[in-house]
């Protein structure tokens, strides 16, 4: 992929700069961090994890990290750092509206200290989110070298902006010193004594697909792929769970009528396993509100979601090695049915730890970025 030259003055190159002003003026946020970002570049070797929204607390019952927290301690000290991946947290790693940072450092330190060998042996980028913003005026805390607002890696000629989403919504940008106060004495102070659940942006479907929608419409004036959190929903080439389920099972269905007698079984059995997916997506939908990921009539592979570290049955992540990109799930084999993967793989135990990983979804950034120009 080659750009044009910087004098180049190409209908393409007066197209994009004329886009360049309309999402400027859509989007002020979103392109401040565009522009500010930390830049990184990917190598042909290079390796990186992005993680978000783990939502870290003092430990208690109230901490929703608790639960998946030695999961996250194996496979980053059992996978990644052996592997030598640099670290990407990408907001809301500490629950500051519930807990005071002290109790969340004192609690977690161990994990502080895994995080920090990711910064000697690779790299470690922490975005702050708006559960932890308040990090960016924090004194000692653990993690401030690599605090930034937002990561740019440079691919080739190509960006990958990696930021925690909350940017997009006007509400939590522009009101955040406010709202944040408030939300902070209800959690802290009345929902805490009597039990009440965090209602978080994550919880609300049609918040949820307006954030999304917002940084899809500036993926795609920019030209950028924007990896994101926050919504804890995973994304995957702007494709939600309930969209790819519903584009693969059209494709196994064209496929089946041209297969021969063995394929056809095969064909068989996936589309089985994938109707049972959607069919829990549904039924789980009717709980907390179900929203198509199609932002527009065409999709286009702007927008990931790495999901949030917080699931009942395991955690999501974003893997980027080289030119692939990859949505993994990592599961305690013990408490989780087995996920069904776009490429047929199976799932790999990290050692004897009972946690195991699986590759959801896979592409390149080739792919990715060629359909980007294409369609957007």
């Amino acid at each position: 992929m080659t750009a044009p030259a910087a004098g180049d003055a190409s209908p393409g190159r007066r197209g994009t700069a004329v886009t360049m002003s309309i999402h400027q003026k859509k989007h002020p946020q979103l392109e401040r961090l565009l522009r500010n970002a930390r830049e990184v570049s990917l190598e042909a070797d290079s390796r990186v994890l992005i993680l978000s929204d783990l939502h870290m607390g003092n430990g208690g019952r109230r901490d929703e990290f608790r639960r998946n927290s030695q999961l996250v301690s194996s496979m980053l000290s059992g996978y990644y750092l052996p592997e030598r991946y640099g670290l990407v947290l990408n907001g809301d790693i500490e629950e500051l509206f519930k807990f005071p940072l002290e109790e969340i450092t004192a609690e977690w330190r161990g994990m502080y200290d895994l995080f920090e060998s990711f910064r000697r042996e690779a790299f470690l980028w922490k975005t702050i989110g708006n559960h932890d913003a308040e990090l960016a005026l924090a004194r000692g805390y653990p993690l401030a070298d690599s605090l930034v607002e937002s990561v740019k890696f440079s691919y080739g000629d190509e960006t990958v902006l990696v930021f925690h989403g909350h940017q997009a919504s006007v509400l939590l940008w522009e009101t955040y010193p406010i709202v944040s106060r408030a939300v902070v004495f209800f959690l802290r102070y009345i929902a805490k004594p009597v039990g009440i659940r965090n209602f978080s942006i994550a919880y609300n479907s049609r918040r949820r697909f307006a954030i999304e929608k917002s940084i899809y419409e500036f993926s795609n004036q920019a030209k950028v792929v924007s990896v994101i959190g926050h919504t804890h929903r995973p994304l995957f080439e702007s494709l939600s769970k309930v969209d790819y389920l519903n584009y693969r099972i059209e494709e196994l269905c064209r496929a089946y009528s041209s297969a021969e007698n063995g394929e056809k079984e095969r064909i068989e059995g996936k589309i089985a396993g994938l109707k049972g997916e959607l069919e829990a997506c549904y039924s789980e939908g009717k709980r907390i509100g179900l929203r198509s990921g199609l932002y527009n009539n065409i999709t286009i592979p702007s927008v990931f979601n790495s999901g949030c570290a917080i699931g009942k049955r395991g955690i999501t992540a974003l893997e980027i090695e080289g030119n692939r990109i990859r949505l993994v799930y990592w599961y305690n084999g013990k408490q989780s049915r087995r996920f069904m993967s776009d490429r047929d793989n199976s799932p790999h135990e990290l050692g004897s730890s009972g946690f195991y990983r699986i590759v959801l979804n896979e592409d390149s950034l080739d792919y990715v970025f060629s359909r980007l120009h294409l369609l957007a």
